[in-house]
């Protein structure tokens, strides 16, 4: 597939999921939070990464306040300004701690919130436009995720991606950069590839 093809199928993924009414964001939402519930790397998680929603992405909110209430390190991603294509994960202690990032999406304030050196998450849960079969991801085309993903720090953590079930596609290119899913998880199933 062409990055033509990447970039049509992105845009279509991304105008049905823009679509969503605010109900059907919650209902889809809450069936992937069961389900994710369930596994085993989350229930005992002392360390997770997560993603703060935007543009009707799965709504993960519940799971991060649910951290918190346990006292796990609720790891988020930050976009390092000065390097494009790159982020840094941070620890935030509670909602204050977050800003809007470049992208207008919430992120640990970088006053507040150091660069963490030292991690292992147990479970990482990573948003994505698109997935297949195979655990590939279509992202928004910046690299970020691939390469958070494929650090040392992340080796042995359980990789896990979250969309709707309309997102995932029959097949996607896989570049040898590319990190894929050890799960998927959608409103209507969770399945490894």
């Amino acid at each position: 597939m062409a990055d033509t093809n990447k970039n049509a199928l992105r845009a279509k993924l991304l105008q049905r999921r823009r679509a969503l009414t605010p109900e059907r964001v919650r209902e889809g939402s809450e069936r992937i939070i069961e389900r994710l519930r369930a596994l085993r790397e989350w229930r005992n998680a002392a360390e997770a990464l997560i993603y703060w929603p935007v543009n009707n992405e799965v709504d993960l909110r519940p799971l991060v306040t649910e951290l918190w209430q346990r006292g796990a390190c609720v790891l988020l991603p930050r976009c390092r300004p000065e390097r494009n294509g790159e982020m840094d994960l941070a620890c935030a202690a509670c909602e204050a701690d977050l800003t809007p990032g470049p992208f207008s999406i919430m992120e640990p304030d970088a006053g507040k919130c150091p660069p963490v050196q030292e991690c292992s998450p147990a479970i990482a849960l990573i948003p994505g436009v698109g997935f297949d079969r195979a655990g590939n991801r279509l992202g928004f085309g910046g690299g970020y995720y691939d390469r958070l993903l494929s650090t040392e720090q992340m080796r042995r953590t359980l990789k896990v991606g979250i969309c709707y079930g309309f997102q995932v596609v029959d097949g996607l290119p896989a570049d040898p950069w590319d990190r894929p899913m050890d799960l998927i998880c959608t409103d209507d199933e969770l399945w490894r590839p």
